[in-house]
């Protein structure tokens, strides 16, 4: 079983991006964790204390194995070195086979910083004679969510199947009230994210589908991996 870390830049993003595919993951018994870069606050609606019941609670829906929430500065997120070791610290103590991050087009900073992070903390990671606490790692793979602020046409390198457990990533993302429920202009959401869903997933003839992307190609090691 795979051992799996998502980052992303505000709590809600991971879900957004993935949280039908966590939820499938995890059903599947592989080790997920989510780490959010920032604990999402100010907001229109909603308060520290809050968002992180809120991140909790879905971090529970999913079945995930650790939901951390580093201290880095909510709209002003940057990919600097002392934000890079910070996350590379976990990534050495998590020690994933994989990390899922944003996809690194968007109209939001945060989410363009939190791509350019990852991946320069993900390199950070196994660089010996280094500073950085924990033991050398190197991740295997770095594949990219959409949980992006633009409306455009993606060509995923991937679509994940994931009919049997989109339902969990609607529950888990009621749990964020303060962003769904109580800001009624984001109420779309919803509707949107299953909408969007049953576009890729109509890609593969599946009910619903979750989009990645790769920067580098894709192998496999046997063709009825293929649906």
């Amino acid at each position: 079983m795979a051992n799996i870390l998502a980052v992303g830049a505000h709590p809600d993003d991971v879900e957004l991006g993935m949280g039908a595919t966590i939820a499938k993951l995890t059903r599947l018994g592989h080790k997920v964790s989510i780490l959010d870069l920032t604990d999402g606050e100010p907001t229109p609606c909603g308060s520290k204390e809050k968002r992180r019941q809120e991140s909790q609670r879905s971090a529970e829906i999913l079945g995930i194995e650790e939901r951390i929430t580093l201290d880095l500065p909510n709209r002003y997120l940057e990919d600097t070195i002392l934000a890079r070791n910070e996350l590379a610290i976990h990534v050495r103590r998590i020690r994933p086979e994989i990390v899922f991050c944003h996809f690194w087009e968007d109209r939001h900073p945060d989410h363009l910083a939190a791509s350019k992070l990852t991946e320069a903390a993900v390199f950070y990671g196994k660089l010996t004679r280094s500073e950085i606490s924990g033991e050398p790692w190197e991740v295997s793979k770095i594949y990219y969510f959409y949980a992006i602020h633009l409306r455009s046409n993606i060509n995923p390198s991937f679509i994940i199947d994931v009919s049997q457990d989109f339902h969990k990533k609607l529950l888990a993302l009621k749990s964020y009230k303060s962003q769904f429920i109580e800001n009624e202009k984001n109420a779309f959401v919803f509707d949107y994210l299953k909408s969007q869903a049953q576009y890729f997933g109509s890609l593969i003839k599946r009910d619903y589908g979750e989009p990645f992307v790769s920067r580098e190609r894709i192998g496999i090691n046997d063709i009825r991996d293929l649906i």
